[in-house]
């Protein structure tokens, strides 16, 4: 769910109304695309450059298939035959070897950029009249988009019953003015715009992910399964990531320990040692969000190198340009999204966050300390 910066609602990320669950994704990316099977993943075999970056780990490259098909019927509602709509058709791609980060970009982390530079996220500024001419002045606050439960269970055909544009939330105050992160700077920093992540990813030496070096990353190693550590949502009865226990949007139980967002690296690692890639917060990758890109690709018939994802933007019914984002959140369930399988993908509108988005950076080998 999105809100652009007048303060109007707007569907991505997330959010699948009671119609789109029904609709397959336009431009020909739905599941009648041509999904195929998962071929094995084959990691490149050089030893990991020495001096690894602080907090960073190494993601070998390779080549695997990217992408998502309807996992088996254990764990397939409408919400998840939805959520794969444009993660298909399964394709090989390349990537190159890279550092990334092994947790999201925390509160401590992003403050320390703030303090160096003076930066001032986009949520923080107030939107201008030049920029929305029609917007009441009522709405020219800076602010951004906060998920509140609501206070009984409701149908799922209508967001705006538990998202809201909130004047004075920010980074600082994720949920509010009356919010703060004192006592949070392990906590994952949230209402992150996509020029926010870019800035901070700047300041410090990196850059954000390209879609296809996060899914590689991701999937640590593993090929084609449903989530980053097997097919089983809770192997042995354990929960491996933060997602909403309860019935949605009405009563998080917290069965996965937390109950909203929870501190970084709560949950196993994956088998590139990196936390947090299904669940807790959306992260933002560099990729131009279109919904028939995987269909691009997979015409080529050829394993395609180091992917940069579509030259712009383009969202059925949508007229603000989006970047993709990855990984699910606190706020992802099989009653309403599944995004914390693998492959599967979000979006969002460029320049807003919510309090469930952040991100995490990455590193080119050739850019690391020697």
């Amino acid at each position: 769910m999105k809100f652009n910066r007048s303060g109007s609602c707007r569907i991505a990320m997330l959010a699948i109304s009671a119609a789109g669950i029904l609709s397959a994704v336009a431009d020909g990316a739905g599941a009648d695309a041509g999904a195929t099977e998962f071929a094995p993943t084959i990691p490149n075999s050089n030893p990991a450059p020495k001096n690894a970056p602080a907090g960073m780990a190494w993601i070998p490259g390779g080549e695997f298939s990217m992408g998502c098909k309807v996992p088996n019927q254990g764990v397939c509602t409408m919400a998840t035959m939805n959520a794969v709509n444009d993660s298909q058709p399964i394709h090989r791609v390349y990537v190159d070897g890279f550092w990334m980060d092994t947790n999201d970009v925390t509160n401590e982390k992003f403050e320390q950029f703030v303090k160096a530079t003076g930066y001032k996220t986009i949520a923080e500024i107030a939107p201008t009249k030049e920029q929305f001419p029609t917007a009441p002045p009522e709405n020219l606050v800076a602010g951004s988009t906060v998920f509140t439960p609501t206070t009984n269970a409701v149908p799922l055909n209508d967001y705006y019953q538990w998202w809201s544009y909130v004047h004075g939330a920010n980074w600082r105050h994720p949920t509010g003015p009356d919010s703060d992160i004192k006592g949070k700077g392990n906590y994952p920093v949230v209402q992150i715009a996509y020029a926010d992540a870019v800035a901070y990813a700047k300041w410090a030496g990196k850059r954000l992910p390209t879609e296809a070096e996060w899914e590689f990353a991701a999937r640590g190693g593993l090929t084609g399964k449903t989530y980053w550590w097997g097919n089983e949502l809770k192997p042995g009865g354990k929960w491996m990531a933060n997602i909403y226990t309860g019935q949605f949007p009405y009563h998080d139980t917290g069965e996965d320990g937390f109950a909203g967002i929870a501190p970084v690296g709560q949950f196993p690692a994956n088998g590139y040692g990196l936390f947090d890639m299904a669940g807790n917060v959306w992260q933002w990758v560099s990729d131009w969000y279109r919904p028939d890109y995987y269909t691009t690709l997979k015409l080529t018939g050829a394993v395609v190198r180091n992917p940069q994802g579509p030259s712009s933007s383009y969202t059925p019914g949508e007229d603000q340009p989006q970047r993709v984002q990855r990984g699910g959140s606190f706020l992802c369930t099989d009653q309403y999204c599944t995004r914390y399988m693998m492959g599967t993908r979000g979006k969002g509108d460029v320049d807003t966050g919510s309090n469930h988005l952040g991100f995490r950076c990455v590193k080119d080998a050739e850019t690391a300390p020697k």
